[in-house]
């Protein structure tokens, strides 16, 4: 049943921009989970060769680094923790999809409850990614408190 609701290109754009993240992050829990059951190591020179990187090169030897000092307890909380937050995206997505006023509440505060953490990340290492992240973030959360605040 389709909601009553007027339709709204914005608020396709950011039900897609959340399935879309939700589906890749989606995909990253199950490849984190498929490595807890396999040798690191030898799946990262598996992919090194693959890829044809140089090991040498010191950006991908620093994240080989990162990547092999990665504990099984750490993998499986990150596959869990990945696996939680695709969850939360694709029940956003699919909600603002159907133009459920419920997903509209839950995205603003979902969304709103992460910006600080976005701030916090860019204090500490400044990218350009994190503040266009953060940005959209925003955006999405001044929107839809627009479009709530005009549909009451």
């Amino acid at each position: 049943m389709a909601s009553s609701r007027p339709k709204s290109p914005t608020l396709l754009l950011i039900a897609l921009f959340k399935l879309t993240k939700g589906v890749l992050l989606l995909i990253v829990a199950f490849g984190a989970h498929r490595l807890l059951h396999r040798d690191l190591a030898d799946t990262v020179a598996h992919w090194v060769d693959i890829l044809r990187v140089d090991p040498d090169n010191r950006y991908i030897h620093r994240l080989l680094t990162h990547l092999l000092a990665v504990t099984p307890a750490q993998l499986k909380a990150a596959s869990v923790g990945t696996f939680i937050y695709s969850g939360l995206l694709l029940t956003e997505g699919v909600g603002l999809l159907l133009r459920k006023r419920w997903a509209e509440y839950f995205t603003i505060i979902t969304t709103a409850g992460f910006i600080p953490l976005e701030i916090y990340e860019i204090f500490h290492h400044l990218t350009a990614a994190k503040i266009v992240i953060l940005v959209v973030n925003v955006a999405i959360v001044v929107y839809l408190i627009g479009r709530v605040r005009a549909h009451k």
